[in-house]
């Protein structure tokens, strides 16, 4: 199983940023998809997760109102909209996703590599 994020890069303050991320492999079943974070010297947080069904979502508090995450089961793929960056969001970003593989193995997580997100003027 593998996850691979795209859409990292350089934005100014204020500006708006696209990330997607691709399951691929052998996965029976995908649940529950977000994105974590790792900004430079903190530990890692959660920023956004979404349920199977994309009903239910949930957001990091500083990041409420300003991100949204959806996801397309049929690709297999999660994304994260984020709109009005600071140099504060500046860090790597990883996806991740609980899945299960086959009937014989539990639920397990699985993350990206992460990409970078710069926010600088």
């Amino acid at each position: 199983v593998q996850l691979v994020e795209s859409g990292g890069g350089l934005v100014q303050p204020g500006g708006s940023l696209s990330l997607s991320c691709v399951a691929s492999g052998s996965i029976l079943d995908l649940n529950t998809m977000g994105w974590d974070r790792q900004l430079p010297g903190k530990q890692r947080e959660v920023v956004a997760m979404v349920t199977r069904e994309g009903d239910t979502t949930y957001y990091g508090d500083v990041v409420k109102g300003r991100f949204t995450i959806s996801r397309d089961n049929a690709k297999k793929m999660v994304f994260l909209q984020m709109n009005n960056l600071s140099p504060e969001d500046a860090g790597v970003y990883f996806c991740h996703a609980q899945l299960r593989e086959s009937w014989y193995k539990g639920v397990q997580d699985y993350w990206g590599q992460g990409t970078q997100v710069t926010v600088s003027s």
